[in-house]
């Protein structure tokens, strides 16, 4: 929806919603910064976006509604007249039904297709309103409410109906626990577990059991949340279920077993790795589960920006050396490598990689998984792949000695390789490789860039606003170097050159019915550590990693700590969280 700019502001202009002078600041930042004037306006606070969106509807001449007061409970036979993938796709809810028509709320009014296609499938006249993100949001929130009490309906229900299965199942056999794991019950059950998983945007499924019930929690953001508790009859039906989906043996309960399964999910496919374990009150299950479909990631959309940003480009344009990401598990290392292969894969290159999992299926790219049982490592996998003609390779993890040293040769004799390892921070990784064994001269050789991440939750649109004190000052300044900060904050223009850190706004987590703990999703914060020669000399010389972090800082390194305050000022994520998260 394009609103020419000299509309909106004479529409500003009386509506006195601004004063003028701020006006032709705002403006003049919108001209230096080639934005719109809109975009520069909500960025600065300077306006809400439910007034900005209602001025805009008043130029265009077209209704506005919002969606976001507290009683605004859309029916659900009109709401789940559009799908909530297409409602969240293209921010577009059917909010009132009525002999004239349809009415939908979206933000972009100017979305004929979107508005054709549910006219077609609806056979309905469709009356568009303008709206805002809250509202969206809010709208959005209620498909959750809804299918998540429709789902504890049919998981009590069915649960009812298990007890009387499994009565006299004490003790069941591998014939009566695969005929368990078939009851139509059990399969529901575990049907709609994985379904409301999958909705909430869960990473993780949790079954443990109890001495008297069994407790389900989901992964979101990082953190496990309690889903839903079900009676201990349960237990046997729903282990059965899981570790057939799996190919499991169904007899064994002694022994942690692993396996894969995969669901197609309204035309998006889903992996789930599986692992049981024996535990004191019977087996637990915990499912990973892996978006197959997730494409479209860019180094700026997982939180790269700036130098680090810069650095990275710089080494993807090398032939050769090595690239490493650094973090504990689950910080989107993985997911960052598999962006930068998909930036990487063109048809001029030959990219393999050898995954333990492989995560996410890529076209064009041949990916091998390991299979340490019958001989298949990460080493022994890396030597098959450097005789297949490779010019990209990646390798999932760097564990020991032998894999770091094919790495290196691999580098040596050509080819960029990317992978992983496990510390905490971008300098640490020069000690771990040195003490898996890898000379330092060939290390200085061959490592490029080392990527150090963690992922921090994004905060929702409602959120409290403050101004930070001298005591919040104080404290925060033992941590980073302020002055430093606050130049690269004015270098990328985030702040104006006048700004210091009480004329900063930052925001802190509201629960809202939108967000149950004011947080919705999850971004990177990033350290970027570029090999440079003085760099080299101080590995050459065995000098620590907390130097050789502080000469990289020097040069214009970001910590993570340093980059999620960056983030906290864009307002993308909270102070709290960020401490939160670097502190673990």
């Amino acid at each position: 929806m394009q609103i020419p700019q000299d509309q909106l502001k004479r529409a500003l202009d009386k509506s006195g919603l601004i004063g003028r002078d701020t006006l032709a600041e705002i403006e003049e930042i919108a001209v230096e910064k080639k934005q719109k004037l809109s975009d520069v306006l909500l960025s600065s606070g300077k306006i809400s976006e439910p007034d900005l969106r209602r001025l805009e509807a008043q130029v265009l001449g077209i209704p506005f509604v919002s969606l976001a007061g507290a009683g605004e409970k859309i029916d659900f036979a009109t709401l789940s007249i559009i799908s909530e993938p297409i409602a969240r796709n293209h921010s577009i809810i059917a909010y009132k039904k009525t002999d004239q028509g349809l009415e939908v709320a979206m933000m972009d009014f100017d979305d004929l297709p979107t508005i054709d296609f549910i006219r077609k499938k609806t056979g309905l006249k469709i009356l568009p309103r303008l709206t805002d993100t809250l509202s969206i949001k809010t709208a959005l929130a209620q498909y959750k409410k809804n299918l998540k009490a429709e789902f504890d309906e049919i998981i009590q229900r069915e649960s009812i109906s298990i007890k009387k299965l499994e009565d006299d199942e004490t003790g069941a056999s591998k014939k009566e626990l695969k005929k368990m794991a078939e009851d139509l019950p059990i399969v529901r059950v575990v049907d709609t577990l994985i379904s409301h998983a999958v909705l909430q945007g869960a990473s993780d499924i949790h079954i443990e059991p109890l001495e008297n019930s069994i407790i389900v929690r989901y992964r979101i953001d990082g953190i496990l949340r309690d889903a839903m508790t079900l009676p201990k009859n349960t237990a046997q039906g729903i282990l059965a279920r899981i570790k057939v989906l799996a190919n499991l043996k169904l007899d064994e309960k002694r022994l942690p077993q692993d396996g894969r399964f995969k669901i197609s999910n309204e035309g998006e496919n889903i992996s789930f790795r599986v692992s049981t374990l024996p535990t004191y009150f019977g087996e637990k299950a915990v499912l990973r589960i892996l978006r197959e479909n997730v494409r479209g990631f860019t180094l700026e959309s997982l939180g790269f920006h700036g130098e680090g940003l810069e650095r990275i480009h710089m080494a993807l344009r090398q032939k050769s050396g090595i690239i490493l990401a650094t973090g504990p598990t689950g910080c989107g290392k993985t997911t960052t490598l598999y962006t930068i292969l998909d930036m990487l894969n063109t048809p001029d290159v030959n990219i393999s990689t050898v995954e333990d999992p492989v995560e996410y299926q890529m076209n064009r790219i041949n990916q091998t998984q390991v299979k340490p049982e019958i001989g298949l490592t990460f080493a022994n996998g890396l030597r098959s792949l450097v005789r297949q003609d490779p010019d990209i390779l990646m390798v999932g993890e760097i564990r020991d000695g032998e894999t770091a040293g094919l790495a290196i040769n691999a580098a040596l004799t050509g080819h960029l390789v990317l992978s992983t390892v496990h510390t905490n921070s971008a300098a640490s990784a020069v000690p771990r490789l040195v003490d898996m064994g890898v000379e330092p001269f060939l290390m200085v050789s061959t490592v490029k860039t080392i990527i150090a991440q963690r992922l921090v939750r994004k905060l929702c649109t409602v959120r409290e606003k403050y101004f930070m004190g001298d005591l919040e000052l104080k404290n925060l300044a033992k941590l980073i170097d302020l002055d430093r900060l606050l130049e690269v904050l004015q270098q990328e223009k985030v702040i104006g050159p006048k700004d210091n850190w009480k004329t900063i706004p930052f925001f802190r987590a509201k629960k809202s019915d939108e967000c149950e703990d004011g947080y919705s999703g999850r971004v990177g914060i990033h350290e970027v550590l570029q090999m440079t020669s003085t760099l080299r000399d101080m590995v050459l010389a065995g000098k620590p990693h907390s130097e050789i972090e502080k000469q990289a800082k020097s040069e214009g390194m970001l910590t993570m700590i340093e980059d999620g305050i960056f983030k906290a000022v864009l307002g993308i994520t909270s102070i709290e969280e960020v401490l939160r998260v670097v502190s673990e």
